[in-house]
């Protein structure tokens, strides 16, 4: 079975998070996003994609617990 569904559905999951208003689920969808572009670059063994969506994943979780802190 090909990966590409992975991405796909990273690609969906991170479009969706344009729809949404509120800053808190913004975050959460995007760093639900990152975690699945992150899988898919495990998958297909791509650095680069790893590294990337590390770091996007991480930042929206810090900024989703800051956030929600301050409310």
């Amino acid at each position: 079975m090909k990966p590409d569904w992975i991405g796909w559905l990273a690609t969906a999951t991170f479009t969706s998070s344009y729809f949404v208003r509120d800053p808190l689920w913004i975050r959460g969808i995007q760093a639900f996003a990152a975690t699945l572009w992150f899988s898919y670059g495990v998958v297909i063994g791509a650095r680069p994609v790893i590294i990337a969506n590390l770091l996007v994943m991480a930042a929206a979780l810090y900024t989703l617990w800051r956030d929600r802190r301050v409310q």
